[in-house]
């Protein structure tokens, strides 16, 4: 597997178009990353990641590629509400486990589309009231359970306050927070170790010739001493390949990896 780095890059699953497939550590090592963060799955295949066949298939491909699995995700969450839907509450709970099996601390929890939380104040007080109950497993099981939505960094400080537990923090998208008018350099400096992971983004643009200012953001993460993950979920103007290679490498020099 890779040496020890203090910032390490990946990708996204979906963004490669290996959703829900072990072919996406293959990928990512033809990219030249460090690791992956995996879908726990879908509606149409009831999570399979929750499957020990599957788990066994994924810890074989990482291990053959010596590509780490960095992080879950459950983007199915953006049409079954963790707000709203029973099923997603279970999935929640269960991606604890299926992390523990897969040895990685993160779970990406996503709140777009119909989970969208902004002016839903009932909808979040649905989902401090769920995650007040998961977090203790959580806690117990060294698991990290990031949100990521489009809310600002202060509404989501509001929501870990009121769940108050150290396993749940944000999964903070440059590119998204951008989009809503955040600024973003002194949001991560805001949140600081409540940030558990980050996606690079900046919608329609190779990193470095768009809107977000990575040199910014390296300084800021460099402020809240952070240390971890960041998954490349960029555009790809010229092809995903020649694109998601560009981006790392660009990355790469910014991050001084």
């Amino acid at each position: 597997m890779m040496s020890d780095k203090r910032i390490k890059i990946g990708v996204c699953d979906w963004s490669i178009g290996q959703g829900d497939s072990p072919k996406c550590f293959s990928v990512a090592k033809q990219l030249g990353l460090d690791g992956v963060q995996v879908s726990l799955g879908s509606v149409k295949n009831d999570m399979h990641l929750r499957t020990k066949d599957v788990q066994e298939k994924y810890l074989a491909e990482s291990k053959k590629c010596g590509i780490e699995i960095a992080s879950l995700a459950i983007g199915e969450l953006n049409s079954v509400p963790y707000k709203s839907d029973l099923r997603a509450e279970q999935w929640v709970a269960d991606s604890i486990d299926v992390c523990k099996r897969l040895n990685t601390k993160v779970v990406l929890l996503a709140f777009f589309n119909q989970g969208d939380l902004r002016s839903d104040a009932k909808g979040i007080d649905e989902v401090v009231r769920k995650l007040k109950q998961v977090a203790p497993k959580a806690e117990k099981a060294g698991v990290v359970l990031g949100l990521e939505s489009w809310l600002s960094a202060w509404e989501h400080m509001d929501i870990i306050q009121r769940v108050g537990s150290s396993a749940i923090k944000v999964y903070y998208d440059v590119g998204n927070s951008h989009t809503q008018g955040y600024d973003i350099y002194e949001e991560i400096r805001f949140l600081g170790d409540t940030i558990c992971e980050f996606h690079a983004k900046d919608y329609g643009f190779l990193f470095g010739k768009g809107k977000v200012d990575f040199t910014a953001v390296q300084l800021a993460m460099e402020d809240i001493n952070y240390r971890g993950w960041m998954q490349i979920e960029g555009a790809q103007p010229l092809g995903m390949l020649e694109s998601y290679r560009l981006d790392r490498a660009y990355l790469e020099k910014v991050f001084k990896i």
